[in-house]
């Protein structure tokens, strides 16, 4: 019945902040922008939406995670530092590979993972639980 994820959708506050933090912070590929929809896409299917949230004060929740997989997990936290993005979780070893949990301007959790690979092919770990905040 459900293929694949087709868009992660993020409630935020203030779509222009939004748009770029996304667009110029994080480097993401603007795909459509309209007043009350914003999508980005970066090499895939999966679509990053924005939509305003109608409260006029966002509460600070972390029941959603958008995760990204980057292939140098250092260079990108060095990079999102000097643009002075907040860290929920600063850059650690992990069993699986190297992990970092930054914050978007809405509180919106996003994980970072660069996954060590095993002769060149990536292996499904059986119980994980890092990508979520602990």
């Amino acid at each position: 019945m459900f293929n694949r994820i087709g868009a992660v959708i993020l409630l935020v506050s203030d779509m222009k902040k939004s748009l770029k933090f996304y667009k110029d912070t994080l480097g993401m590929e603007l795909k459509k922008e309209s007043e009350d929809w914003i999508e980005f896409v970066k090499h895939g299917t999966t679509v990053l939406a924005l939509h305003p949230t109608k409260k006029r004060k966002m509460t600070k929740t972390n029941s959603m995670l958008v995760g990204f997989n980057v292939s140098n997990l250092e260079s990108v936290c060095s990079e999102l530092e000097k643009k002075e993005v907040k860290f929920y979780k600063k850059l650690t070893d992990e069993p699986f590979g190297k992990h970092a949990i930054i914050k978007d301007p809405d509180g919106h959790l996003i994980s970072l993972t660069e996954i060590i690979s095993k002769e060149e092919e990536y292996t499904q770990i059986p119980y994980y639980h890092g990508f979520a905040p602990a």
